[in-house]
C-alpha cells in the first residue's frame, strides 16, 4: 500500500503531534539511561538485496527492547504529584519490562498487570528489572483482561497508567531511536523499515525523519494476521480488527491508537504486510547467519526486504530490530512455520490400506530419495480395509511437492492436505 493509497482523514481530528523539538528533549533526557544502541552494516543482507543495508540494534538495548525509551520518557515526565501517586501498566512483555526498568532507575512505584498466561521466564525478568520498586498482578487469560483490571485499579487508586503506545511522550521516546540513526549515518538514508504494533515506534521515528529527512521513505511493517494500522488507515478511522494471529507477539493489536494512527498517516509512506511463516524465516536466518537473537516483532522490518527487492536496489536502507525477547522454547515452532510457510513441510491425511505392506509400498513408492517422513500416526480406523493417517513430509525443495502428490495418487494413496485448512491443522498438528 502506497502513501496515494491511504485514506485521507480529517486533519482536525488530529489532536497532537509529535514535534523534532520534543524528540531532541527526551533524546537528551534519555542519554544516560539508554544504551545508544549500535547502527551495524550488515554485509549478509547487503549483497543478498544489492543494496547497503544497516541494522538499528534495539534487541541490544538494556531490556532488550526500544520499550524502554517511551516508557521513561513519559514517567520522567510526570510531575512531583503524580509521581507520588505510582504509576500502573499492563503488559505482557517489552512494555512491562520497559515501565519496571524505569520504576527502579526514577525511585517511583509502578504496579504491572500481566495475564495468568505469561511465560514464568518474562515474570521473572519483570520482577528483576524493577527491583522492590514494583509489584506484578496476574490476572485473567488474555491481555485484554489485565489491561481492563489495570484500568479499573488506575481509576479506584487514582494511579497514573503508562499506555504502551497512544501518548505523545512515549511516541517522543520512541522517536529517539532515528535520532540515532540520522546521527551515526555518513550518508543519506534512502528507506527506513520498522515495526509497527500499537504505532508508537513509527509514529516517533516518522515524526522525527519527515522532519529532518524528509526525502527518506517510511515503510511500517506488520504481520499479516494482525494488520490494524492498515486497516484503519484505509477506512480512515480506527478500526478494531475482531480476530487476530497473536504469533508476532510484540505487535500483534487488536486496535492501533487515535494517536498514533493520526500520525502515521502522514509519515507512513508504504505499510508492509508480511506472513508470519516469513517472519520465522527470517527469525532464523538473523540467528544462524549473524548471530542475532530477534523476536519475531523484532525480525518484521527484515523480513519486508524481499517486498523491496527492486525498489530499494542500490539504495541505503535502515532496519530497526525493535526487540530480541524471544522465548527459547518457541524455536521449534518457529522452525515448523519457517518450514511450511517455504514450501517444505506438508501433513496430509492419507487413506492408507490396513494390511501388512501398505506403509513399505508408501515409502518405496511415494516417497522421493530426499523427502522425509516426520510424523505419522493413525488417527482412526474408519473399517477393515483402509483407515486415515496423519503424515508429515519434509522436502529438500519445494519443487519437490508437484511429484510427491502425483506419486501418491498414481501408487493409490488418497489424500487430503491440511497445511492450508486452519482448521484441520490446528486441530491435529
Amino acid at each position: 500500500m502506497t502513501k496515494s493509497n491511504i485514506k485521507e482523514l480529517d486533519r482536525k481530528e488530529i489532536v497532537k503531534k509529535v514535534s523534532v523539538e520534543e524528540i531532541m528533549v527526551a533524546n537528551q533526557a534519555l542519554k544516560d539511561v539508554v544504551i545508544k544502541t549500535p547502527l551495524q552494516k550488515n554485509e549478509l543482507l547487503s549483497v543478498r538485496y544489492e543494496c547497503n543495508v544497516y541494522l538499528k540494534r534495539e534487541d541490544l538495548q538494556v531490556v532488550r527492547s526500544f520499550k524502554l525509551r517511551g516508557a521513561y520518557n513519559f514517567i520522567r515526565s510526570l510531575d512531583a504529584t503524580e509521581r507520588a501517586k505510582g504509576v500502573v501498566c499492563a503488559s505482557a512483555g517489552n512494555h512491562a519490562q520497559g515501565v519496571a526498568y524505569s520504576c527502579f532507575a526514577l525511585g517511583i512505584e509502578g504496579k504491572i498487570f500481566m495475564p495468568l498466561t505469561t511465560p514464568r521466564q518474562k515474570v521473572s525478568q519483570v520482577k528483576r528489572f524493577g527491583g522492590d520498586q514494583i509489584s506484578v498482578v496476574l490476572v485473567g487469560d488474555t491481555f485484554d483482561d489485565s489491561f481492563s483490571a489495570a484500568m479499573e485499579y488506575c481509576t479506584a487508586e487514582e494511579k497514573v497508567f503508562v499506555h504502551p503506545f497512544n501518548d505523545t511522550s512515549v511516541i517522543a521516546g520512541q522517536g529517539t531511536v532515528a535520532v540515532e540513526v540520522l546521527n551515526d549515518m555518513q550518508e543519506s538514508v534512502d528507506y527506513m523499515f520498522c515495526a509497527i504494533g500499537g504505532g508508537g515506534l513509527t509514529a516517533g521515528v516518522g515524526s522525527y525523519l519527515k522532519g529532518i529527512s524528509p526525502k527518506t521513505k517510511l515503510v511500517g511493517v506488520e504481520p499479516a494476521g494482525a494488520a490494524s494500522m492498515k486497516t484503519s488507515l484505509a477506512n480512515g478511522k480506527v478500526t478494531r480488527l475482531d480476530t487476530i494471529d497473536t504469533f508476532v507477539d510484540g505487535a500483534a493489536v487488536k486496535q492501533v491508537g487515535d494517536l498514533t494512527m493520526a500520525i502515521c498517516a502522514d509519515v507512513l509512506d508504504d505499510i508492509a504486510l508480511v506472513p508470519e511463516g516469513k517472519v520465522c524465516t527470517t527469525i532464523l536466518q538473523l540467528y544462524n547467519e549473524n548471530a542475532i537473537v530477534a523476536e519475531p516483532a523484532g525480525a518484521l522490518s527484515v523480513a519486508a526486504l524481499d517486498f523491496y527487492k527492486e525498489e530499494i536496489k542500490g539504495k541505503n536502507i535502515v532496519c530497526v530490530i525493535s526487540g530480541g525477547n524471544n522465548d527459547i522454547e518457541r524455536m521449534q515452532e518457529i522452525k515448523e512455520k519457517s518450514l511450511i510457510y517455504e514450501g517444505l513441510k506438508h501433513y496430509f491425511i492419507v487413506s492408507f490400506p490396513q494390511r501388512a505392506g501398505a506403509l513399505r509400498k508408501f515409502m518405496g513408492q511415494v516417497l522421493g530419495e530426499t523427502d522425509d517422513i516426520t510424523h505419522f500416526e493413525y488417527t482412526k480406523r474408519t473399517n477393515r480395509d483402509e483407515g486415515p493417517v496423519l503424515v508429515g513430509i519434509e522436502l529438500k525443495s519445494s519443487d519437490d511437492y508437484e511429484p510427491l502428490v502425483k506419486r501418491m495418487t498414481d501408487s493409490g494413496f488418497p489424500y487430503k492436505e491440511i497445511n492450508n485448512d486452519s482448521l484441520l491443522f490446528n486441530l491435529l498438528i
